[in-house]
């Protein structure tokens, strides 16, 4: 039997005051992702421990089933699959978001973890400058960088003499946070020289995009700058066993970010590149919900991901995050399901976030997301809708990855 997974990435939430006690889920227009819990099963699975990282990185492996503690390689190893960039063993490689500051020079402090959503075109100039200046393989610590999709960057250090045992803070979890505070800083002394170059990085970097035409323009049309840098998830390059190997499963997947579509590469999955998919509120829903139904033909499992409601809780803007929930069910599952009619195909169907992205902070959560899985032949449980606390009650229980994958696999 076919299989689709739909990540509507960061959607879960908990009560929110202003919603009356409720989560942007339980107030959310969405019969047809509804429909998918009432005539299916719910349950919870558990994406991020209780310590160590809660990123996107992490969480989607454990969605596939993956234990991340011995998977995880960082994002940026992840991204750099996607974008086509080829990892040497030693390396060590970095996501490199451009970001924007405010404050006083003596006390800047993170603005936006995306340089106000800065556009394709204009990051590449600026990171082909960064590079020109500061990276190309030169000097005795080799760094290089490597343009991706809007803020979403990468760094690679290359040469063997880099280390991953740094503590980064991701910007998108430290909005209003202190440079000062937050810059890289060695685990252990094998990594001391690696956050001294990467500091070094960020300093050198400020006069070059300061003065960047790009961002002059930018800041004469009242949007935020690219101010600076910023490095985080480092790591190296290590080998996943496959969907093929682990569940029997031939996969495709569907998405606007490096990130999922490097971890597709890493675990043998096809890419599927949607035109106008955005990882924004504005992405192209229709045309990733038709390709999901065309990769059917030929895939197993399509893993669909929606990056936009993530991003509205990082802006923490809750009626933008209930719109993007509105427009997944609308424009994305509603289509699929009507698909699947039309096209006669008998298909298990999964409707999850990979973590929560609270609005009330902005940042990646813990609690476990709720699961909505519709699969022909089952018969219901007693949940009629897709929210948080319908899923607690729900027949699945608390699932783990592995059981969740065998369940959509099986």
């Amino acid at each position: 039997m076919k299989s689709i997974i739909v990540i509507g990435d960061g959607m879960s939430d908990r009560p929110i005051e202003k919603l009356g006690g409720k989560t942007p889920l339980q107030v959310a227009h969405k019969p047809h992702i509804d429909r998918i819990a009432r005539e299916g099963r719910m349950g919870l699975l558990r994406t991020v421990g209780e310590t160590g990282p809660a990123d996107s990185a992490v969480a989607n492996l454990a969605v596939l089933g993956y234990d991340p503690s011995a998977s995880s390689q960082g994002r940026a190893v992840l991204e750099a699959a996607s974008m086509g960039v080829e990892l040497r063993p030693d390396d060590v490689a970095l996501r490199c978001n451009l970001i924007s500051l405010e404050g006083p020079r003596d006390d800047r402090r993170i603005k936006n973890h995306s340089a106000g959503h800065i556009s394709n075109e204009e990051a590449a100039q600026l990171i082909h400058a960064l590079d020109a200046e500061l990276g190309g393989g030169k000097g005795p610590h080799p760094a290089l960088f490597f343009p991706g999709v809007s803020y979403r960057h990468l760094l690679v250090l290359r040469g063997g003499w880099a280390a991953p045992g740094v503590e980064c803070a991701p910007p998108h979890d430290n909005v209003g946070g202190r440079v000062a505070d937050l810059l890289p800083r060695p685990v252990d002394q094998g990594a001391a020289l690696t956050a001294r170059r990467l500091n070094e990085l960020y300093q050198r970097a400020l006069p070059i995009l300061e003065s960047h035409p790009v961002n002059a323009a930018r800041r004469a049309a009242g949007k935020d700058a690219a101010d600076a840098i910023w490095t985080w998830s480092p790591g190296r390059r290590q080998p996943l066993k496959t969907l093929r190997e682990l569940y029997g499963v031939d996969g495709a997947v569907i998405s606007a970010v490096d990130l999922i579509m490097g971890l597709g590469v890493c675990v043998g999955m096809d890419l599927i590149r949607v035109p106008g998919a955005t990882g924004l509120s504005d992405t192209n829903y229709e045309g990733k919900a038709q390709a999901c139904l065309d990769a059917l033909a030929d895939h197993d499992l399509v893993y669909v991901h929606v990056e936009a409601t993530d991003e509205a809780g990082h802006a923490r803007d809750l009626d933008l995050k209930i719109r993007c929930i509105e427009y997944l069910d609308q424009r994305l599952v509603g289509v699929i399901l009507a698909g699947l009619e039309r096209r006669s195909i008998a298909a298990t169907i999964a409707v999850l976030p990979d973590h929560p992205t609270p609005v009330a902070t902005g940042q990646h959560g813990r609690d476990p997301v709720p699961v909505a899985i519709l699969r022909p032949g089952d018969a219901p449980d007693s949940t009629e809708r897709y929210d948080e606390e319908q899923a607690s009650r729900g027949s699945l229980g608390m699932m783990t990855g592995e059981q969740f994958m065998r369940r959509m696999t099986e």
